[in-house]
Order: C-alpha cells, then sequence, then structure tokens
C-alpha cells in the first residue's frame, strides 16, 4: 500500500468513528425530545438551541465525576469491560456501506472501511461479542443486582441471537451473496424488505432484544435491578456503557437499512462533484427512520416479563425464523436451482401456506390455553 493508500484509509475510519460519535448525540436528543413530546413535555431546552447539544453537556459531566470502584469488584474485570461493550459496535459498523464508490487521488474508494467476503458473518461475530461486557460487568461488580442482570442478559441474547441469525441466513439465500456491497448492489431493482418482510420484521424484533432496548431491557430493568449490569459504575465508565448502547442501536439500524433497505441506494438530482452526497443522505435519512421506530416502540411498549421474554423467543421466533428459511428455499432456491416455473413456484407457495397456516394455529392455540391456565391460577 502506498501512502495515499493509508491516508484514505486512516481518513475514513476517521470519518466513520466522528459520525458515529456525532449521530449517537444527536438520536439521544431525538429520542428524548420524542418521548417527552409523546409525553406532551419540552424535553432538554437548555444545552444549544433546542437543547440538542445536551449529550455532549451529560458527557462532560460523566467524564469530570469521580469514579468509585466497590470493595468487592474483581478490579481489572470490572475496569475492562466498559471498552469492550463499546468496541465490537464499531467493529461491526466497519463492513457496513454507507455511500456509494467515490473517485478519490486517481483511485475509486469504496465508502466501506472494510468490504469483507463475509460480512454477514463478521456482523453475527461482533454482535455476539457484546454480550461478554455485559456478563464481565455484572460478575466484577461484586454485586447481586448486577450480576442478577449480567445472568439475564445472557440468556436474552444467546435466545434472539438464534432468531435473528435464522432472519439473516433467509437473506442470504435470497441475494445469494455474504459480502454486504454484494447485498446492496443486488437491491437495485427490489429491496430485500418487500419479498424478505417476514424476515425483516424478525430482524428488528431480535435487534430490540440485542441491544437491550425496551420492551426488551431486562438486563437493566430498573423496577427490578436498580440499574441491572451497570449499577455499581459510575464517571466515565457508566458514559463507556451508554455510549456502547446507542453505538450499537445504530450499528444495527445500519444494518437493517443494508440488508433490507437498499443501503445507500435512492433518488439523487445532481450529477458530478455532489454526486457521492445524496447516497450517503439517503443511507443517513433510512437509519433514522429505523431509529425512530425504535424510539416509538419504547415510548408505547411496557417491559416484557422475564419468563414471557423467554417463551416469545424460544416458542415464537425460533419456529417463525426456521419455517421462513424453509420458505425462501422452497419458494427461491430449489424452483431456480431444479426448475418448476411458474406453476412449480406456486404449487410450493399454496403447500407453505398451508403449512403455514397449520404451525401458526398451532402456536396461538398454545398461547390461549397459556394465558387460560395463567388465568385460572
Amino acid at each position: 500500500m502506498s501512502a495515499i493508500d493509508w491516508t484514505i484509509m486512516v481518513g475514513k475510519v476517521v470519518i466513520v468513528f466522528a459520525g458515529l460519535l456525532i449521530s449517537v448525540m444527536l438520536y439521544i436528543w431525538m429520542e428524548r425530545k420524542v418521548i417527552a413530546d409523546m409525553q406532551t413535555r419540552a424535553g432538554p431546552m437548555r444545552a444549544g438551541p433546542r437543547g440538542v447539544l445536551i449529550t455532549l453537556a451529560d458527557g462532560i459531566k460523566l467524564f469530570f465525576k469521580e469514579g468509585i470502584t466497590p470493595t468487592n469488584a474483581d478490579r481489572p474485570v470490572y475496569q475492562i469491560a466498559p471498552a469492550i461493550a463499546m468496541i465490537p459496535a464499531f467493529l461491526a459498523f466497519a463492513v457496513v456501506p454507507f455511500g456509494a464508490p467515490v473517485y478519490i487521488f486517481g483511485r475509486i474508494v469504496p465508502l466501506q472501511l472494510a468490504d469483507l467476503d463475509i460480512g454477514v458473518l463478521w456482523v453475527l461475530a461482533m454482535t455476539s461479542i457484546g454480550v461478554y461486557a455485559v456478563v464481565l460487568a455484572g460478575w466484577s461488580s461484586g454485586s447481586n443486582y448486577p450480576l442478577l442482570g449480567g445472568v439475564r442478559s445472557t440468556a436474552q441474547m444467546i435466545s434472539y441471537e438464534v432468531a435473528m441469525s435464522l432472519a439473516l441466513v433467509a437473506v442470504i439465500m435470497f441475494s445469494g451473496h455474504l459480502r454486504m456491497s454484494e447485498i446492496v448492489s443486488q437491491q437495485g431493482r427490489v429491496w430485500n424488505v418487500i419479498p424478505q418482510f417476514p424476515a425483516f420484521l424478525l430482524f428488528l424484533i431480535c435487534a430490540l432484544a440485542e441491544v437491550n432496548r425496551p420492551p426488551f431491557d431486562l438486563a437493566e430493568a430498573e423496577t427490578e435491578l436498580v440499574a441491572g449490569f451497570h449499577t455499581e459504575y459510575s464517571g466515565i465508565k457508566f458514559a463507556l456503557f451508554y455510549l456502547g448502547e446507542y453505538v450499537n442501536t445504530v450499528t444495527i439500524c445500519a444494518i437493517a437499512v443494508t440488508l433490507f433497505l437498499g443501503g445507500w441506494r435512492g433518488w439523487w438530482p445532481f450529477d458530478g462533484a455532489w454526486a457521492w452526497l445524496g447516497p450517503v443522505l439517503w443511507f443517513v435519512l433510512k437509519v433514522t427512520a429505523i431509529v425512530y421506530v425504535m424510539i416509538l416502540i419504547r415510548g408505547t411498549l411496557p417491559r416484557m416479563r422475564y419468563d414471557r421474554l423467554m417463551n416469545f423467543g424460544w416458542k415464537y421466533l425460533i419456529p417463525l425464523g426456521l419455517f421462513w428459511v424453509l420458505a425462501t428455499g422452497a419458494i427461491i432456491v430449489l424452483p431456480d436451482r431444479y426448475g418448476g416455473g411458474f406453476l412449480g413456484r406456486g404449487t410450493i407457495m399454496a403447500l407453505g401456506s398451508i403449512i403455514a397456516v397449520f404451525l401458526v394455529m398451532g402456536l396461538v392455540k398454545q398461547a390461549l390455553g397459556t394465558r387460560k391456565d395463567e388465568v385460572d391460577a
């Protein structure tokens, strides 16, 4: 690699890092304003115009706050857990293309840090590492409430990662690629959200559980566990957990946009020097829309009970994910590989619909029976 290549690579890293930090600051402000509006409040108004710099002010305050370490804490693990919470979120974003390739210094530069052949698997690996921070923080604090939060988060993430992986398997089967840039290119005519809408819903639900967003924030349930796994953290270490959670949220929304909503693709009227700006704006707009949906969910749905959370993951989401993988294979992969044309596809779709009806009826019957037993008890 030449000096220009190194400069471009370092520049992209700095841009992505700064962009994620700025987006987290703005999305936290947006969340507080939207929820305040839903509750007929004004929300933050002090720092900056209409309180837009409130997150920066909170960060500065936490940075200068005294950090307190519990007496019973395992100090090395207690210190390293906040860093583990933040780093995987940044690494997961490395494979996300956030714009069309641009021409710089005689080179075609993709607006993506790393275009890996196994981009989707990299995303799954990085999101899985995030649970280590929660578990280590809960265990190393030397307190009961953080430990309970860590145990809860472990069981929750293991459960919902299976369903999220099944949703990604269906997308991979449909697009035929693991590389994120190829998946975006494949959505030139139709976004994956249309033929893969059940996988999109499944991915969004599991993404909420993955990033500990309401109604799946059982790892830090205030009414039960004080603050969950980060109860004993303060100052800059608490700020790192807070930052890691919201960077994870932005990253998971960017992944949803890339896999299902066409990535950076969108109409842009300008050419020439401003051609690069349109795809980036479309990407930011789509990510903002997904974040807004998550904010609305937080402001409307109550926190789930823990046993119902696990029941929902194992008895509903995972069977739905398995069924949709089978349906994608039957409708898309098998006819393309073995032929059958329109009649073959129609027959397979009809059989799949009948099987789906029976599966859904069984799940609904089981749910009604469980609710009846709870009422009788």
